[in-house]
């Protein structure tokens, strides 16, 4: 059974639901994260989920969090998703078995931030949509890069390339970091820029030696009482990043990914991209979280349990 919609019947406030995560407001400053099993592609989300999947996303961004956490600070109050500290800190009531169900695995509870309106892509190889947009005008996001690439080689360095942060239901839409530093202001986004390729930097050289190429990954950041940057979010999961197998890597063509690609590749070849009220097919739930799980297997070393 997967998680689609959590339901706490009004005990704390929803605040928000995205295309992942169920946000509740435990008090003024501190909010309780929910990784559903909802998936989506081209913006669009299913109607049917992917088992387990939120309980994954959470385990894996909280590896990466650890792993980043000399690099920047984090969001989270809770540094691992431990059940008993958890339902100890929320009230009483949703210990009870139809809310603990919904909880356990896939909630963490984290700092209530000010979010910074964008979303912060780097991108350490040429793939995806700026492949698309190089082909037909040799830049990326507007920036002109270098010449000659093929699909999928890697950038020289690592770029920053933004996109707009949409509300559910709306698009993400790339953006130069020059519009980005007309939303936040030049100094704030000059801050992200460095600050998200050294993370990623980081990550990828990190990810290298389990096998896996992070081909590029979207993170997000707010800012605490006194202006500090802080990670928020997810980080470094399947949702928010392209994985790929460093053994199985070609250059000059598309990857296999342990992302959503698969799912993209059969919605595109159905000609469902983009619509709503679609429900993947069983073979693709199966396949997509067998993705998911290799992921988390291959980055932490662990093995993965439902």
């Amino acid at each position: 059974m997967s998680l689609h919609t959590t339901n706490l019947d009004g005990i704390l406030p929803l605040i928000a639901r995205g295309k992942v995560r169920d946000i509740y407001q435990v008090d003024e400053n501190t909010l309780l994260f929910v990784a559903t099993d909802r998936i989506s592609a081209y913006d669009v989300i299913m109607e049917n989920g992917v088992p387990s999947k939120g309980k994954i996303l959470t385990k894996l961004s909280e590896f990466w969090f650890e792993f980043l956490s000399s690099s920047i600070p984090n969001h989270l109050i809770l540094s691992e998703s431990n059940d008993e500290n958890l339902f100890a800190k929320l009230p009483k009531e949703l210990s009870e078995p139809k809310y603990k169900s919904q909880l356990s695995g896939r909630s963490l509870l984290v700092r209530k931030l000010k979010l910074i309106p964008l979303e912060v892509i780097v991108r350490g190889y040429i793939t995806g949509s700026a492949w698309k947009e190089y082909k037909k005008s040799g830049t990326v996001h507007g920036l002109k890069v270098e010449e000659g690439l093929k699909e999928s080689q890697e950038f020289a360095t690592p770029i920053f390339t933004p996109s707009t942060k949409a509300e559910q239901g709306e698009h993400d839409e790339n953006i130069s970091p020059e519009q980005a530093a007309e939303i936040v202001g030049k100094e704030l986004c000059d801050k992200l820029a460095v600050k998200a390729v050294e993370l990623y930097s980081k990550a990828k050289e990190f990810a290298k030696t389990k096998g896996i190429i992070i081909a590029d990954t979207k993170f997000e950041f707010g800012l605490d009482e006194k202006d500090n940057l802080v990670l928020v979010d997810e980080v470094l999961t399947p949702d928010s990043s392209r994985f790929w197998s460093a053994s199985k890597y070609e250059l000059g063509a598309s990857q296999d990914s342990y992302d959503k690609q698969y799912l993209r590749d059969w919605l595109t070849s159905k000609g469902y991209a983009g619509k709503d009220g679609i429900s993947m097919d069983e073979e693709i739930v199966i396949e997509t979280k067998k993705k998911y799980v290799e992921a988390y297997e291959e980055i932490t070393g662990a093995k993965w349990s439902d």
